[in-house]
């Protein structure tokens, strides 16, 4: 049987490159020669054991790539078609896809719910840091790639861009508010993007490492406050004369970031939480005054499905939003291992890795 080389799980502290066997394609299905892939923070979680995986799995979630085969019931795609996924490949028919809610698909449990059930490639089934992955569910999960876009403009869509956005889209950031955004890693950095699209006139990034705040500038931030040099609610409670913001965005998954982001929320304001948390949180009593303030706290799992992914590659077509600038480092996939022992490490100033065969 044909083999392929892929990215594989072993035990907490390995991610080793081994082969697998080419998947077989079911009627739903297509199998996707990966083109472009990339590394996530989510990666990093598994790969230290903090997220918990099966052995024995290929991990990745954004592909960028080619139809090679496609299912005998899949319609309105052709073999050689350049496409993506999203992160979060839906089924489309479960309760909680039916409801708007696709992130937590239940497709085949009784309730039709599932917390984290769209997250499938990496987490339930295997992923794309490969040669080929298969995409189930093909009619729901691929978007077409336009004409004239890379795959480094579209690698930021199946899962950075949709999170980031996500992020700004939850926490309901209006025309005119003020937004804090903080850790300013590639999530942080799309989540910055998506609030100036929606109309945040006051963006704030924290951070502590000079080029992400030189980045988060770039990509709409009117202060960036180094919470190396001081204390970030502070500073940012003095940016808002005292007053707070609308929406605060947690784009790391730590207590720390967490307590600060709720700490700058003025009276109902939204905080919207983006991170992966790897231990028990705790809402601290004032910040959180006493539970009468009126606060929203909101969490997001990207939304997938091929619309969302036409939509994002829409607004990079526009020119609206140049997200190239995140990718950093370019690795083959035979030194995959390097790579990640790169980004893990967050050396070189990294803040996105590039994969190709």
């Amino acid at each position: 049987m044909a083999r392929m080389r892929a990215a594989i799980f072993v035990e907490p502290g390995r991610i080793v490159l081994d082969e697998k066997t080419i998947p077989e394609v079911g009627p739903l299905d297509a199998l996707l020669k990966v083109t472009t892939t990339t590394i996530c923070g989510t990666d990093v979680h598994i790969l230290k054991g903090e997220y918990p995986v099966e052995r024995g799995l290929t991990i990745g979630h954004e592909p960028v790539g080619v139809i090679e085969r496609l299912g005998s019931a899949v319609r309105g795609y052709q073999e050689g078609q350049r496409v993506i996924a999203g992160a979060i490949t839906p089924s489309g028919y479960s309760n909680a896809c039916l409801c708007g809610c696709a992130s937590q698909d239940g497709a085949g449990t009784r309730h039709g719910w599932k917390a984290m059930g769209g997250w499938r490639f990496g987490n339930t089934i295997d992923g794309c840091q490969a040669d080929y992955v298969l995409v189930p569910d093909a009619m729901a999960n691929l978007a077409p790639i336009p004409d004239g876009l890379t795959d480094i403009q579209v690698l930021m869509c199946p899962d950075i861009m949709s999170t980031g956005f996500g992020g700004a889209e939850r926490g309901g950031v209006r025309i005119g508010d003020t937004v804090a955004i903080f850790a300013q890693g590639p999530i942080g950095l799309c989540a910055t993007a998506g609030a100036r699209l929606m109309g945040a006139t006051t963006i704030i990034g924290v951070d502590r490492l000079p080029e992400r705040l030189a980045m988060s500038r770039r990509m709409g931030a009117d202060h960036v406050v180094d919470f190396s040099a001081a204390d970030p609610v502070a500073a940012i409670m003095a940016l808002t004369d005292g007053r707070g913001v609308d929406v605060a965005i947690e784009a790391l998954g730590t207590q720390s970031t967490f307590q600060s982001a709720l700490s700058v929320l003025r009276p109902g304001g939204t905080l919207s939480s983006l991170g992966v948390y790897s231990t028990d949180l705790t809402i601290p009593l004032g910040a959180f005054a006493a539970g009468l303030g009126d606060h929203t706290i909101a969490t997001t799992l990207c939304p997938g499905g091929k619309e969302r992914m036409r939509r994002l590659m829409d607004v990079v077509a526009s020119g609206r939003v140049d997200l190239g600038g995140l990718v950093t480092h370019h690795f083959k996939l035979d030194d995959i291992e390097a790579a990640y022992d790169l980004f893990s490490h967050q050396r070189e100033n990294v803040l996105k890795v590039a994969i190709t065969p």
